[in-house]
């Protein structure tokens, strides 16, 4: 194992101390485990809170910042946060509008967040849940019932981000978030695998020449193993998946081409190269988009693609300026 860690039980609070240098904007606890932005919280203003297992970076703490999340909950590697940690990161950022948890369908997080949920209410804090299922690779896996969430989610705390920042009420903010979701598709693939630095071993074993189809990112398995593809192969795929699930012609599509770790950016092009060869083939435009590693898997290489159908006040959303770590535009 050849990681730039120092041990492998402290990645996770050593990377926090980082964060909390480089962006010293944010208010970070590297040891209860949360990242809240510097003026939470913000009296009458819908807040939104997330988390998950780290080694997804930037998700979900590299988010955290106007326009975007209040909060963020970071876990051990690929573990889910525990309710104390998101509780206090719930009460920091409450400013007595209501606090929205965006939730990746992992049944560790779902029932995590369930649990601070019911410790808010025990506060009189408003709490509105809604967990993100966009991976169309499998139904059911080995960490969840129902599909998994993943690159989606970005989009998620995007947009609900930017409505809560215009004043919007918990239950339009939340309404938001669900109409993301449900617009929303992803399917990605693995070329490599990750190691978990506690565990100093790959999550899975790929042969020379083959990829798994529909990978999660936490390493899961997907539809099937086959022989690797060409970056156009790939591409039609994830995308034929994604479309035969839900149709994507005739639609603004706002499409993120996420690399998951380990994959150069010149590839992650090669690979946008082909989404826009097939959305033009299939009668679907790229109104909006990203490439770059957004939603990663440690050092996996391969790629995921996510796509939203876009309606003119989503892409407005979109649109509204943001102000994180990771993401930043308009300001």
């Amino acid at each position: 194992m050849r990681k730039l860690i120092n041990a492998p039980g402290d990645v996770v609070s050593d990377a926090l101390r980082g964060l909390a240098a480089a962006h010293p904007s944010l208010r970070v606890d590297p040891s209860g485990g949360t990242v809240v932005r510097a003026d939470a919280p913000r009296t009458g203003k819908v807040a939104l809170v997330s988390g998950g297992g780290s080694g997804h970076e930037p998700l979900h703490a590299g988010f955290v910042g106007p326009g975007m999340l209040d909060a963020a909950a970071p876990g051990e590697v690929f573990t889910s946060p525990v309710p104390d940690q998101i509780i206090a990161a719930t009460m920091a950022v409450d400013g007595g509008a209501g606090v929205l948890h965006v939730v990746k369908n992992y049944s560790g997080d779902v029932m995590n967040f369930r649990m601070a949920a019911e410790l808010a209410e025990d506060e009189d804090i408003e709490v509105v849940q809604v967990v993100v299922d966009d991976d169309v690779a499998v139904e059911d896996s080995t960490f969840t019932a129902g599909r998994r969430g993943t690159g989606a989610t970005l989009f998620v705390e995007k947009i609900a981000g930017a409505l809560a920042e215009e004043g919007a009420g918990l239950a339009a903010v939340a309404s938001a978030a669900r109409e993301v979701n449900e617009r929303s598709r992803s399917f990605g693939v693995a070329l490599s695998p990750c190691t978990v630095p506690a565990a100093g071993r790959p999550t899975f074993e790929l042969a020379d020449g083959e990829m798994e189809l529909g990978i999660g990112i936490h390493g899961e398995p997907g539809r099937e193993r086959t022989r690797a593809g060409t970056a156009a192969e790939i591409v039609d795929a994830a995308l034929s998946a994604i479309d035969a699930d839900v149709p994507l012609a005739g639609h603004d599509l706002l499409v993120l081409v996420n690399g998951m770790g380990g994959t150069p950016l010149i590839e992650q092009y090669v690979a946008y190269a082909a989404v826009a060869d097939w959305l033009a083939g299939h009668g679907a435009t790229a109104v909006r988009c990203l490439v770059g590693d957004y939603v990663t898997s440690l050092e996996m290489a391969g790629v995921m693609i996510s796509v939203c159908r876009l309606t003119p006040d989503l892409t407005r959303l979109w649109d509204a300026p943001v102000e994180t770590p990771a993401l930043r535009w308009g300001r």
